[in-house]
């Protein structure tokens, strides 16, 4: 009888965890913490599901969004500066503002994006897409761009960046060609 007891709880209990585990957790986007060397916490977004997220004006410096989807989301005025932000979908996301300076991200998916006055100095986006994306008065000093990508954003490239006083198509280091169109400026030209 005492046995039979034993059994019976640890069925319950073995039960209930298989119960609890398997509550689907794909709905909602969880955000993993790293310390920092100074013991403040980072929000880090790997592989994770934030479409649609408002994420306006937060601090997320240092933190990581690699392999994330977050289409449509709101990053507006987000401070992302030396983010990895690798293997991302970003598509249609509002970007206006953002500072991405000093961040890997490569084979990003900025397609459609508002890039609007954003500070992109020095950032890696090798393999990425820019396609359909808004740049007025984006900066993009130092940035590392697929040479494809950098001829088609000096087409559209204007403005001035209200942070740093940098123009568009200077940053994109593009030129006028004799067609009235801009190409990216040779070395040394």
């Amino acid at each position: 009888m005492f046995f039979e007891l034993k059994i019976k709880s640890f069925l319950s209990l073995v039960m209930a965890l298989l119960i609890l585990f398997s509550i689907p957790l794909t709905s909602y986007a969880l955000a993993s913490f790293e310390k920092t060397g100074a013991g403040d916490e980072v929000p880090n977004y790997v592989r994770a599901d934030i479409t649609g997220f408002d994420l306006h004006g937060q601090d997320l410096s240092k933190s990581s969004i690699a392999g994330a989807v977050a289409r449509d989301a709101n990053f507006s005025d987000v401070d992302l500066h030396g983010t990895v932000l690798t293997l991302s979908d970003l598509k249609g996301a509002n970007l206006k503002g953002i500072n991405l300076t000093d961040t890997l991200s490569d084979r990003v998916n900025f397609q459609k994006t508002d890039l609007r006055d954003a500070i992109l100095v020095n950032m890696i986006a090798s393999g990425s897409s820019f396609a359909g994306a808004r740049i007025e008065g984006a900066d993009f000093t130092f940035a590392i761009l697929d040479s494809d990508d950098q001829k088609n954003l000096c087409k559209i490239a204007e403005g001035i960046n209200p942070i740093t006083g940098v123009g568009t198509r200077e940053s994109l280091e593009c030129a006028a060609d004799s067609s009235g169109g801009y190409k990216p400026a040779m070395p040394g030209a």
